[in-house]
């Protein structure tokens, strides 16, 4: 039987696995796959054709430099049928108003998500509950609906069974971390709610939201967080005001630079000494096209003129730190 199409994880990177005539790779979720990942499993084949593909925002600014060796395509339409969610940012004082809401879309047959940043405890988040405290609160709260717990130390076959309940309509408030942030359809759900959603960044944020909004039904993002700082109120506003994923990574950017951008200081992305991907995107743009150029003329950096530059990519490339990434 001749094998067409493999379907896998990281797992198909690692050095035993082989093809024999690799024709195409499709990496999904390419934010969660490093630099060298992606050169990695395209090696693998003889020139193959490569297609990468996120439904995380990523700013124009950092896509430029994340994957300027590719042509760039951006979808920036929702799907057919998918409708405004939305948002409300909310303090713990709101917390009842907020559960009594819950509580009327449940009624009324819906579903909902609460999302939680901490599997357990930690003595490091003072006033932050992880998801099994919430968990156990919500039992209480929710008492006369059905309410489960998801979170990424679980075994997978439990998480399937609870995701399978939850789709079909089984569950009606799923207490979870991230791990619902992707890959998650579930039209009947209409509520969101973020827990300290000052603890996420606004690309997350916005990724989360996206659980919701896929049925017929009206859905609604409600951002509980605590913190008085301008940071914070400017996150908090950005995500009510803006439902556009490239405004708001942009904003992210902004407000949190490129090494802190979705963990890009693991994807390969330096953090810049002297440009600021934010400010300085002209000068990116420029230094772009400069570098496609030398490239078309001197692929491999031999001449004289550009020797310094080879020792630099040299030196840069086989420190400590980069083979870490």
């Amino acid at each position: 039987m001749k094998l067409i199409l493999l379907f896998g994880t990281h797992a198909l990177i690692e050095e035993n696995v082989e093809f024999k005539n690799l024709g195409l790779v499709i990496t999904d979720e390419q934010h969660r796959f490093g630099v060298r990942q992606r050169g990695l499993l395209s090696s693998k084949g003889a020139r193959p054709d490569v297609l990468v593909m996120t439904a995380t925002p990523i700013p124009r600014t950092l896509a430029m430099i994340l994957y300027g060796d590719l042509d760039i395509s951006i979808i920036d339409e929702l799907p057919p049928g998918r409708q405004k969610i939305d948002t409300y940012a909310v303090r713990r004082n709101l917390e009842e108003r907020v559960n009594n809401f819950i509580i009327k879309e449940m009624r009324s047959g819906r579903q909902a998500y609460i999302v939680c940043p901490l599997v357990e405890e930690s003595e490091n988040m003072d006033g932050i509950k992880s998801v099994t405290e919430q968990f156990e609160y919500y039992k209480e709260v929710f008492k006369d609906f059905n309410v489960a717990i998801l979170h990424g130390k679980m075994k997978p076959k439990e998480k399937d069974e609870i995701m399978t309940s939850f789709k079909a309509g089984e569950i009606n408030a799923l207490i979870s971390t991230t791990v619902i942030e992707v890959g998650v359809d579930v039209p009947n759900a209409t509520i969101m709610v973020i827990e300290n959603a000052e603890r996420f960044g606004l690309a997350q944020l916005h990724q989360l939201r996206g659980r919701v909004g896929r049925g017929q039904f009206k859905s609604y993002c409600i951002l509980k967080y605590e913190g008085n700082s301008d940071i914070i109120r400017q996150r908090m506003e950005i995500m009510q005001k803006s439902s556009d994923g490239f405004v708001i990574s942009e904003k992210d950017l902004e407000l949190r630079g490129p090494g802190e951008f979705f963990g890009t200081r693991q994807h390969g992305v330096p953090e810049f000494k002297v440009a600021n991907l934010f400010t300085d995107i002209e000068i990116m743009k420029k230094a772009i096209e400069a570098s496609k150029q030398i490239l078309e003329n001197d692929n491999s950096l031999f001449k004289e003129e550009n020797l310094p530059l080879k020792q630099k990519i040299d030196k840069l490339f086989s420190s400590k730190e980069f083979n870490t990434i």
